[in-house]
């Protein structure tokens, strides 16, 4: 099959690492996968055997998700957007993909729906039209309003063939956090959760690994790493700081003896799987990392702006051995030192492994749907 996956990034880089590992797995079936960027690059993701088109980068104005900048931070203007918008039509016509997936929209992403439907209707209007698709992690932003609900469900009945809920629902159905239908219900496919290859076993590093993902948050979970390893020689500490660049030499300044504080890297997964204890936010792909190492953790889940996601999955995932969660209104080096002597003397928690190969399953999910169409 030729696959299409449109994704955009506006505040950390989750969405964009869980479509290329959707992709790998599209492409190790023998598909031909394109992924089309539209937040900004993020060098340390593994591209290799895919091909990524990067569209005219933009990022949210932090939390504040009315306003989108460009990579220099400027509000993007009309002519911006529309180049956004010639590209993917161009894509699109370039490759006559049979699949098309959206990442998140219509569920989020409302601010670029121009965009969208006009994907989505050129989509349609092909020969060959692609089966479309949405792809969305087990929790959403619950709606803040009704029409958000209405808006989603008109746009899965008027172009989608079907939603991939990348959860378990034993575990956390889509209800949980979303609104149902009886129409959206009838279209949810569950995957199962999508992770990358488990990293092989690595020799015991016995650091406090400590991160908030690719994107510029986290300030409050670093500066408490920060006080904590002051107050903790006998630990080591590393912290991953993403963002800018810029970020990372006042933390460091500021840096105990036993603290090494760097960018994000390639091999945070097998950092994780020797680490003695993991600090971080709990979003859906750091959360994948932490089940499928085992490795104790503390999470602290951003809330800023009234965010809930990542404190409703960090709820589900507190009743797991050697998991604490630390509210980040409560968070300094005391409850973090707290959460981390809970974390460690609890029994070992063994790497999960039921319902990880979410990205093989959505292969054969999509493939199943396709050849219906076909019959």
């Amino acid at each position: 099959m030729k696959v299409m996956i449109l994704v955009t990034h506006l505040l950390g880089t989750g969405h964009l690492a869980r479509a290329l590992t959707l992709a790998r797995a599209f492409g190790a079936a023998g598909d031909e996968v394109t992924v089309l960027s539209g937040g900004l690059p993020v060098n340390h993701f593994d591209t290799d055997g895919q091909t990524l088109i990067q569209l005219p980068a933009i990022r949210s104005n932090g939390v504040e998700f009315t306003t989108l900048l460009d990579a220099q931070g400027q509000v993007v203007d009309a002519a911006y957007m529309a180049a956004r918008c010639r590209v993917l039509l161009a894509a699109l016509r370039h490759i006559g993909p049979d699949v098309l997936i959206t990442e998140l929209f219509p569920f989020g992403r409302r601010i670029l729906h121009q965009e969208f439907h006009a994907l989505l209707e050129a989509a349609q209007a092909l020969a060959s039209p692609p089966v479309i698709l949405s792809s969305i992690r087990d929790i959403l932003a619950p709606p803040s309003k009704p029409a958000k609900v209405q808006f989603a469900d008109d746009m899965i009945t008027q172009f989608y063939d079907g939603v991939l809920v990348h959860s378990d629902p034993a575990l956390i159905p889509l209800d949980r956090s979303w609104p149902v239908s009886g129409m959206l219900e009838n279209r949810l496919r569950y995957t199962g959760f999508v992770a990358p290859t488990p990293p092989p076993p690595s020799a015991p590093n016995h650091e406090i690994l400590v991160s908030a993902g690719g994107g510029g948050v986290g300030d409050r979970i670093f500066e408490a790493a920060c006080e904590a390893a002051r107050l903790t020689p006998d630990l080591h500490w590393r912290c991953l700081v993403g963002g800018a660049a810029e970020r990372i030499p006042p933390l460091a300044a500021r840096a105990p003896a036993n603290m090494i504080c760097e960018a994000p890297r390639a091999d945070f997964r097998t950092l994780l799987n020797g680490a003695a204890a993991s600090v971080s936010m709990c979003g859906y792909n750091t959360a994948m990392d932490v089940l499928q190492t085992g490795v104790p953790a503390v999470f602290v889940p951003f809330d800023d702006g009234g965010e809930v996601e990542q404190g409703l999955r960090a709820q589900a995932l507190s009743a797991l051995p050697g998991i604490a969660v630390v509210r980040q209104d409560t968070l300094d080096s005391a409850t973090l030192l707290q959460g981390l002597d809970q974390v460690r003397s609890a029994p070992r928690r063994g790497p999960q492994t039921d319902y990880m190969d979410g990205a093989i399953h959505t292969v054969q999910i999509v493939r199943d749907i396709c050849q219906k169409r076909v019959r």
